[in-house]
């Protein structure tokens, strides 16, 4: 299964706000969602959390579940794409701010079922691995030795490492290796969460294997269009 984030930034003249109200009810229901190939769609909108710039690169990331690269390809073909979603996207989306990653994603807290009712709120962390860092030994320090500190922050419900896709390094490096996503109750876990030494210490060892003007961070709150929490 791919899971592609699409992280994206208000067009000239769009509040933030009305960015956030679009992409929620008109582009993901009216064109996005109507794309076949896509079996799972969220809406993540960004949500204030105090240490975070105030005027971040993204506002918000759409997150999309394909079966498989032909399924992707074929998505990239239909009218619902071509004549809808991507003729759309310059009436709300700053396009030349826009990051698309293919992602494969690794689960290390898989989080509580019973939660699934619930509106997730959650930290993007982007990073690219230091310079000279095989990629192969990269991810399996996030797998094991990061993986391990992170698990141990308070308040963490979910964990998942998104690992950019093999393909992405065909002709050369990715932008990014890796968007981390991090799950808490609601925004005021996730501060307290950023609060501790738990923390400290998870965003000081990631330190040791990432470039640190790389790193980006982005609190979000899940809307789900198609999916376990749709509607």
């Amino acid at each position: 299964m791919i899971h592609q984030l699409i992280f994206a930034y208000p067009r000239p003249g769009m509040t933030e706000e009305e960015f956030h109200r679009y992409w929620v009810e008109e582009h993901a229901v009216r064109y996005a969602s109507k794309i076949p190939q896509v079996k799972q769609y969220s809406v993540d909108t960004r949500v204030t959390v105090p240490g975070e710039q105030s005027d971040p690169l993204w506002s918000g990331v759409a997150e999309i579940w394909l079966e498989n690269e032909e399924e992707q390809l074929a998505s990239l073909q239909t009218p619902e794409f071509l004549n809808g979603a991507r003729l759309d996207e310059p009436r709300w989306a700053a396009f030349w701010r826009s990051l698309v990653l293919d992602t494969d994603a690794h689960v290390v807290i898989p989080g509580d079922e019973q939660r699934a009712d619930r509106p997730g709120t959650k930290q993007f962390i982007l990073v690219k691995r230091k310079e000279g860092m095989p990629l192969e030994e990269f991810r399996q320090y996030s797998r094991d030795a990061h993986a391990s500190l992170v698990a141990k922050i308070p308040g963490l419900r979910r964990y998942y490492q998104n690992f950019t896709r093999d393909g992405a390094y065909g002709v050369g490096e990715a932008v990014l290796d890796c968007a981390y996503q991090l799950w808490f109750d609601d925004a005021e876990e996730l501060r307290r969460a950023t609060a501790t030494e738990e923390y400290r210490r998870a965003m000081a060892d990631l330190h040791t294997f990432t470039e640190p003007r790389y790193v980006h961070t982005l609190a979000v709150r899940e809307n789900w269009i198609i999916g376990p929490q749709a509607g």
